[in-house]
């Protein structure tokens, strides 16, 4: 379990020069090389998102690269609330954490951050720029783009307390999730969002 307290007080907001964007794949890099794995599998996703920012010094962070890309998320937290924002992803149809793609920005906080406050409307969010989980995923082909692989750096975002959210048009609905609500979503979630809400939360 996470030591929340001690996490939002090392967190950086929006504005700090340090989430800002910055198109350096080395930057990527160095957050990857920060993490710490927790076990083996978590080891072999990280050794895998290295290999895969070598392979593509130059568009690793870009959806342009068809086969995959880096992506980054964050689990959303109201300490207040005991609760995480998820959102009803509307091309995925289901109950995900907030994030999305990099769009040529190497800064993997930066964009966990920027996604977190597009997505949930709050712009007072702060973010724990340590990696929490590192998760590489397929995303099914659509009719305008093939199967490809999310390479996904996850962290920690902090809301103030009882914020009000507002939905983008990238979600059909947002909802905040205590750890005993989470079995309600069912199906309609998936085993890497349980696994952070087993991290941050100890559910």
């Amino acid at each position: 379990m996470l030591d929340l307290v001690a996490s939002e007080r090392g967190a950086w907001r929006a504005g700090d020069p340090r989430v800002a964007a910055n198109e350096d794949l080395a930057l990527a890099r160095r957050t990857l090389e920060r993490y710490v794995p927790r076990d083996a599998a978590q080891a072999a996703e990280r050794e895998r998102m290295l290999a895969f920012v070598d392979a593509q010094p130059r568009d690793a962070h870009r959806r342009s690269l068809l086969v995959g890309h880096l992506t980054a998320s964050a689990l959303l937290v109201d300490r207040a609330r005991g609760a995480a924002l998820l959102t009803h992803h509307k091309k995925l149809g289901r109950w995900l954490q907030l994030g999305g793609h990099c769009d040529g920005d190497a800064n993997l906080a930066g964009v966990a951050l920027r996604e977190c406050i597009e997505e949930s409307g709050i712009e007072t969010l702060a973010i724990d720029p340590t990696p929490l989980d590192l998760d590489i995923h397929v995303i099914p082909a659509r009719k305008d783009e093939p199967e490809h692989l999310h390479l996904d750096t996850r962290f920690v975002v902090f809301a103030p307390p009882h914020a009000a959210e507002l939905a983008s048009d990238e979600s059909h609905a947002l909802r905040w999730v205590r750890p005993r609500e989470l079995a309600e979503l069912g199906l309609a979630t998936d085993d890497s969002v349980r696994r952070l809400f087993a991290l941050v939360f100890g559910a």
